[in-house]
Parts: structure tokens; sequence; C-alpha cells
């Protein structure tokens, strides 16, 4: 057969597998969001948020807080014009209340996000809600993905397409299952396992070099949900301890959501992506050295592996854990000042949570190493054995 067909044919199979995942994922998506509750309008009761632009400043009641830097406090009066919705062309005049907490300091000319709050037939009250961000987000993730695809290439694009399948996976069936009543944990495995496995056939097809990755992932996604049950039960943290417990809480009197397996699906989910990094990391660098010497035995790849794993573990470690500490920055800021106690610190929620979060996760990173070597050492090897 010639390199035409053979290019040919896998180029058709490839076209075939995406079409079938892109096809699961989309009846995966309805029938998980099937009975999807939301906003309820009718034409005399309603809430709704459209976009609105500011026309003038009317009067200026405001002046900046020297006591917190400068934020803006009192109100401005706004016209403002409707662009969107079933009030579309309408004219109204909104005061927009400033506070430490709520500052949207607009313009005349700028575009916002109203919120209009229907009361009868065309009767209607419309206040600003916030900045109209809509513009900006699409503009990050075009640039996000015009940098993938000029540096990275075809494969920049392949791994764009990998994330949006994942971000899909996450929001679509996740979320909304979630709120059904599925078990968290058991739901975040299958869909972490489905969406690496995607995104490595997308990156390299189906070869054994993604297989390694894929599978050697897996493995050590599991290994951090298993630590972080473990250590979540012998500390007594689960999700009643996190910030928006209250707030879950009054969910689960409307929802069939189980609460307590959020904890450990939230940290599968934060350490999936590094772990994936490691996975492929290790696997590429596998084949190569198999491909230079494809006589080396089962064992000697294995110990090349874990030479090149420990390499990267430290750098992989601390992009986790200062990922958290990022995230967590404003609260360590706060515990930092209230001048808290070592002992009290360590038992404080808020603390244990992060630094079971964050050792759970380098542990999946460290052990996704040993179980991406072994795979790849004996698939890589298979071949020379049976010969």
């Amino acid at each position: 057969m010639s390199l035409d067909n053979l290019n040919r044919k896998r180029i058709i199979k490839n076209i075939f597998v995406i079409i079938a995942f892109t096809l699961v994922l989309i009846l995966a998506l309805a029938l998980a969001n099937k009975d999807r509750a939301g906003y309820t309008t009718t034409r005399e009761t309603g809430i709704e948020y459209e976009n609105a632009k500011v026309l003038a400043v009317t009067e200026d009641n405001s002046q900046a807080d020297p006591d917190t830097e400068g934020v803006l406090r009192g109100s401005t009066e706004l016209k403002v014009k409707i662009l969107t919705g079933r009030y579309k062309g309408d004219i109204c005049f909104v005061t927009n209340y400033f506070s430490a907490l709520y500052n949207v300091d607009v313009k005349a000319g700028d575009t916002v996000c109203v919120r209009i709050d229907t009361t009868g037939d065309g009767i209607y009250t419309c206040s600003i809600y916030n900045y109209n961000r809509v513009p900006l987000i699409i503009g990050l993730v075009v640039l996000f993905f015009l940098a993938l695809a000029i540096i990275g290439g075809f494969q920049g694009v392949k791994a764009f397409a990998g994330l949006a399948y994942t971000v899909l996976c996450i929001f679509g069936l996740l979320l909304p299952l979630t709120l059904k009543g599925v078990s968290p944990i058991p739901l975040t495995c299958c869909i972490i396992f489905f969406t690496s496995a995607v995104c490595f056939y997308l990156i390299g097809g189906i070869c054994k070099k993604t297989i390694a990755a894929a599978l050697g992932c897996f493995s050590g996604v599991l290994i951090a949900a298993l630590l972080a049950q473990i250590a979540a039960g012998i500390g007594g943290i689960s999700t009643f301890q996190m910030d928006e417990a209250e707030a879950l809480l009054l969910l689960k009197s409307t929802t069939a959501i189980k609460l307590r397996g959020l904890f450990t699906s939230g940290i599968l989910i934060a350490a999936m992506g590094a772990v994936m990094d490691i996975a492929m990391s290790i696997a590429s660098a596998l084949e190569e050295v198999h491909n230079i010497n494809p006589e080396r035995d089962a064992k000697e790849l294995f110990k090349s592996g874990m030479n090149i794993g420990r390499d990267a573990m430290g750098t992989m470690a601390n992009t986790l854990v200062l990922a958290y500490v990022g995230s967590a920055l404003n609260m360590c800021v706060l515990i930092y000042s209230y001048g808290v106690g070592f002992r009290q610190l360590l038992c404080t929620d808020f603390v244990a949570i992060e630094i079971i979060r964050a050792v759970a996760g380098s542990v999946g990173i460290f052990c996704a190493v040993p179980c991406v070597s072994l795979i790849a050492a004996l698939l890589y090897t298979r071949k020379n054995k049976g010969r």
C-alpha cells in the first residue's frame, strides 16, 4: 500500500473518531441539561440582563475616598439606552451607586450590563449591574487561541480543541449532573478519563505514547483523589467547612446535590492539567529514547523515565502549590495580619483545606511519573520481547 493511501486512511479514521467524540458529547450535553432550570420571564414579570449604552452622565455626586485608596463613594445619574432584549431602544435614567465593594465607574459612550426587573406589562426598572465584560472575555480567548496557533502550529490548534472539549464536559456535564444528585467523585473521575483520552488523541492520535500518557495521567489523578479522601477524613474536612458551604446548603434544599464529594472533585480537576502535562512530557521523552535505541529493555526505559520525571517534579509541584497560594492570597494576607499563632493557623479550616489540596495534587503529579514510565516502558518493549 502506498504512503498516500496510508495517509488518506489515517486522515479518514481521525475524522471519523473526532465526529464520534463530538456526537457523544452533544448527546451527553443534551441529556444532562434536559431539565435545567433557568430564569422564567413573562410579559408581566421577570429579571433580565441586557447591554446598554451610557448616553450621558447627567449628574455626578461621587468623590474619591482617601481611606480606600481613592475608591469612589456616592453616586452618579446616568442616561442609558438599552441595546438588547425586548426593551431594545428604550431610554432610561439610572442612579449608579458607588461603594467600596461595588464600584462600576462609567462615562458617556461606555457599554454596561444592566439588570431589568419587570413588574408589570411594560413596567420595569433598570439598574447598573456591572461592566460589559463580554468583549474582553472573547478577546482574551481569541488571543489565547492565536498564541497557541502561531507558536504551536496545528498541534496548538488541536490542544485548544482539547481544552474546549474539557471545558464543555466540566460545565455541561459535571455541573448539571452534580445538581441532579450524581455522586461527584465517580462522575469527576469518568469525565477526567474521557476528556484526557480525547485531549491525548487530538495531540498524538492512538499510539503507544498517548496510551501511556492517558493511563499514567488517570493513575496519578486517582492517587491524588485517594490521598485527598483519606486526609480529609482524618482531618474532618469536607465541603461543609468551605466558604461556599452556606450557599450550597441552601441549594441542597431545592436540588438533589451531594455535597461531601465536591471537595475531592475540585482537587481532581485542579490537578488534572498538571498531571496531563507531566504525563505527556515523560511519554514523549521515552518515545524519543526508544526510537534512538530500540534495543533498550523495559528496565532501562523505566529508569530513563524516572530520571526525566525527577527533573520535572520540583517545578510541577511548585506550579500547583503556587497556584493554590495565589488563588488564596487575599485570605493569606488577612490571616497574617491577625497575628494568628502557628498551632491555631494549622487547625484553621481554610489552611487545612489549602494544604490538603496542594499536597494531594502534588503527590498525584509525583505518582504519575512512575506510572507513565512503567506503562510506556512495557508498551515500547513489548514488540521487542515478542520478536
